[in-house]
């Protein structure tokens, strides 16, 4: 039982960033962190066939005026022609960027898909890699509220939100 607890605590530190400065804390399959420029929870996806470096993220940047702010990194480069979508239950939210950091496309659909990953079980993005195949990356939702409301929190308490 602790093994299971401690293995996606574990792989929560190895997916924040070398910046990281302060962990808030660990919140099930997310964790939230704090570093001089921004707070963030951060997950690793749970599915992504056996390859990894991908991670979401939901951040508050107080120096560009952001709060709950979705970005993820795809575990692929993708194909930048083919549609990036996230998926959480039924609702379907495009998603736009570079090779492989992909971010909502404006503020409204932005706070719409924070809002559903609140209530979400979990979620997934698809995109097409740049060998032209077809791949999907698979996040449990789990703990991502209190994440989130960890990490904005921190930054409000520590006067940069």
């Amino acid at each position: 039982m602790r093994l299971r607890i401690a293995l996606p605590a574990a792989l929560l530190l190895l997916a924040a960033p070398l910046a990281a400065r302060d962990t808030i804390g660990v919140y099930k399959g997310w964790g939230a962190f704090r570093d001089p420029d921004r707070c963030y929870a951060i997950a690793r996806p749970l599915l992504a066939g056996g390859r990894s470096g991908g991670f979401a993220s939901v951040g508050t940047w107080p120096a560009k005026g952001l709060r709950a702010s979705f970005s993820l990194r795809l575990s692929l480069p993708r194909d930048r022609a083919a549609p990036v979508t996230l998926a959480i239950g039924e609702r379907r939210f495009p998603l736009v960027g570079t090779g492989r950091d992909v971010w909502a496309p404006d503020g409204t659909t932005d706070h719409a898909l924070v809002m559903a990953m609140r209530s979400g079980r979990s979620m997934s993005v698809s995109a097409v890699a740049a060998d032209r195949r077809p791949f999907a990356d698979t996040y449990t939702l789990a703990g991502a509220a209190s994440a989130i409301d960890a990490a904005t929190l921190a930054c409000v308490v520590a006067g940069r939100g």
